[in-house]
C-alpha cells in the first residue's frame, strides 16, 4: 500500500520495485495488495515488479472498496457480479492468469457474506483464484463464510497496541484451522517512531498520531526502544518478533517501502523471545497502553471485526 502515492506520501517507483525484488531474493513469498490502492496503481506496480518472477510469490488481493475520481472513499461493493468484474481488472493489471488469495477488503452490509463467498468459490472452481480469504470481519461472519467455502486466512490489524483479536477472533480461527495475515504490526509506523510526513500522509488523520494522543504514544515508543536494546534490536524488530512469537499461524505484513526498511524488518527473524520476554514486553506495554483508536470514530463503527 505504501508504495503507491496517497497513503504515506510520495513513493519512489524504482526503489519500490527494487525493494520487492530484494524481498523476493531474501525469501519473502507473499505480496499483499488491494485493487483500490491508488486506484489500481499498486497492482500495476506489482505487475511490473513480478515480470519474469511470477512463481516467486503468492499474491493476496483485496477488493470491493469503491473510489471516486477525487480519491475519496465510497461504500464497499461485494455483489457477485462485482466480484468477478474486480478480479478481471486485477488479473490484467497484475499480468497474471490467477491470484493466490482473494478477499473482500471490508464487509458489504448490503450483500450477504454467503453471496460474496459463493462468487469467490466459483472463481476458485474456474481456476482464477486459489484460496478465499476475508479481511476485518468478526467471528460470526467468518463462520458463515467458512460454511460456504473454506477460508484460508483472515487479514486483520494486530500489533502490540492493537490486540483486540486475541479475545474472540484468534481462538475461533484456531478452532477452524484458519490462518492470520496481520497488517499494522508496527501500528502504521507508530511503534518505529515514525510520524506523519504532512497532509499527504493519511496518518495525520488517525487518532493515535494526533494531538495529545500522539505525544502520549511516543512514550510507548521510547519504552519499546529500551526493551529492544536489551535484545540488540530496534523497536521495529522487537514489535515484529513479538507478533511472530504470539501466534504460530500468523504471517505479518511488513510495509517496508525501501530496501533499508526491508532489511531492518527482516532482522526480526533473528530474534527469539521466551515466554518471560513476552510477559515483560506486555507488562511494559499492556493492551490498553495506546491512546486513541486505530481508525477514526466512523471507521471503528462500521468495522465488522469490532462488533
Amino acid at each position: 500500500m505504501g508504495m503507491s502515492s496517497g497513503f504515506y506520501g510520495p513513493a519512489d517507483e524504482n526503489e519500490s520495485i527494487a525493494t520487492i525484488h530484494a524481498a523476493l531474493d531474501m525469501g519473502v513469498n507473499l505480496l499483499d495488495t488491494g485493487d483500490f490502492y491508488a486506484m489500481g496503481h499498486n497492482e500495476m506496480l506489482i505487475g511490473r515488479a513480478l515480470k519474469d518472477r511470477r512463481g516467486k510469490a503468492l499474491l493476496s488481493v483485496k477488493f470491493g472498496m469503491l473510489r471516486s475520481p477525487d480519491g475519496g472513499w465510497l461504500m464497499p461493493d461485494s455483489r457477485p457480479a462485482a466480484v468477478k468484474n474486480f478480479l478481471a481488472y486485477s488479473l490484467t493489471r497484475l499480468g497474471v492468469d490467477y491470484v493466490d488469495i482473494y478477499r473482500p477488503a471490508r464487509l458489504d452490509p448490503a450483500v450477504p457474506i454467503e453471496d460474496t463467498m459463493g462468487a469467490i468459490a466459483g472463481l476458485v472452481q474456474a481456476g482464477y483464484v486459489r484460496y478465499a480469504g476475508l479481511s476485518e470481519v468478526g467471528v460470526d461472519t467468518v463462520r458463515r463464510a467458512h460454511a460456504v467455502h473454506p477460508v484460508a486466512d483472515l487479514q486483520i490489524e494486530y500489533s502490540l497496541i492493537s490486540r483486540g483479536p486475541e479475545a474472540r477472533i484468534f481462538p475461533a480461527l484456531a478452532g477452524l484451522g484458519i490462518g492470520v495475515t496481520a497488517y499494522g504490526v508496527l501500528s502504521r509506523g507508530l511503534l518505529s517512531g515514525s510520524r506523519p510526513a504532512g497532509k499527504g500522509d493519511f496518518r495525520s488523520y488517525l487518532p493515535r498520531f494526533t494531538g495529545e494522543n500522539g505525544e502520549h504514544n511516543q512514550k510507548l515508543v521510547h519504552a519499546l526502544r529500551e526493551l529492544a536494546a536489551d535484545k540488540h534490536a530496534t523497536a521495529s524488530q522487537l514489535a515484529i518478533a513479538w507478533a511472530l512469537a504470539k501466534n504460530s499461524m500468523l504471517v505479518p505484513l511488513i510495509g517496508a517501502r525501501t530496501r533499508k526498511q526491508l532489511e531492518e524488518s527482516l532482522g526480526a527473524l533473528d530474534i527469539r523471545l521466551s515466554p518471560g520476554d513476552i510477559a515483560r514486553i506486555e507488562e511494559v506495554i499492556p493492551p490498553s497502553a495506546a491512546a486513541g483508536t486505530r481508525y477514526d470514530e466512523h471507521q471503528m463503527k462500521i468495522l465488522d471485526s469490532e462488533r
